[in-house]
């Protein structure tokens, strides 16, 4: 059940990180301060709020982001949040061999954090 929690508070982190803005780090490749708040607050909500999911949400956004350079992070995020909002033609794009690879790529990272963080 955690699992699927986490997996679905991540998913709404996803859909708010392309919001922020300020906070950039010097490295392109690098995860904004904003970003990894946005990511621990909503990974938090969806795993009780307490000190212990703190940790472990901490540590999440930690190996994502050693796992995955945040340009290829946002371009996930965005497709799942294309994916979530538009139908039809523009709907379709979102759901291309590259864009199915994006997607895949932060999955695998997120499995990844959950196994050594949860």
């Amino acid at each position: 059940m955690a699992a699927v929690l986490f997996r679905f508070g991540a998913f709404i982190l996803l859909c708010s990180a392309m919001c922020l803005r300020p906070g950039w780090a010097a490295d392109e490749s690098d995860y904004s301060t904003a970003t990894r708040a946005e990511y621990v607050f909503a990974c938090m909500a969806t795993n009780g709020g307490t000190q212990d999911a703190l940790k472990r949400c901490s540590c999440a956004i930690d190996v994502i982001a050693t796992l995955l350079p945040y340009q290829q992070y946002e371009k996930a995020e965005t497709v799942l949040r294309m994916r979530r909002n538009s139908g039809g033609y523009l709907g379709q794009e979102f759901r291309s061999a590259p864009a199915n690879e994006m997607v895949r790529d932060l999955e695998e990272a997120q499995a990844e954090a959950e196994v050594r963080c949860f």
